[in-house]
């Protein structure tokens, strides 16, 4: 079945890895959308990687669209250019960045893409993430 996929930024490898595992590992038994990870640079450092987040976009795209989120800074700053940029670089077409807090954005943009959900849902899902108050 083909699903939205969903690319996860941050400035660290393990951060992106574990938030990842953690939106998949919530699905249970489920089958997963795809969902990549751009954490860090390309040596390891902390930091962000424009080629690391369009090879991570590449790799998910199942033609039905992708969405990214990011956690902070110039992590937001790099997919902004990318987007900026889409089609001369290549950036699988459409590819949506969302509002959204970095963990439970992730987590709703993975179950939603997971359920079959289309682009505007797998956004909408990963946004609506702001409205759950913990306090």
């Amino acid at each position: 079945m083909d699903r939205v996929g969903v690319v996860l930024v941050s400035h660290s490898r393990e951060v992106a890895s574990a938030t990842a595992a953690l939106a998949i590992a919530l699905l249970g038994s489920g089958d997963p959308a795809p969902v990549g990870t751009a954490g860090g640079t390309a040596d390891g450092r902390l930091g962000t990687s424009a080629e690391l987040v369009l090879a991570a976009a590449k790799r998910v795209d199942q033609g039905m669209g992708v969405v990214v989120l990011s956690d902070l800074g110039s992590a937001v700053l790099t997919v902004k250019s990318l987007l900026a940029d889409a089609d001369e670089i290549g950036l699988p077409f459409p590819t949506r960045f969302a509002d959204a807090p970095f963990v439970e954005g992730a987590i709703a943009a993975v179950v939603t893409a997971s359920a079959g959900g289309d682009l505007a849902a797998v956004i909408d899902a990963a946004e609506d993430a702001y409205r759950f108050r913990k306090g």
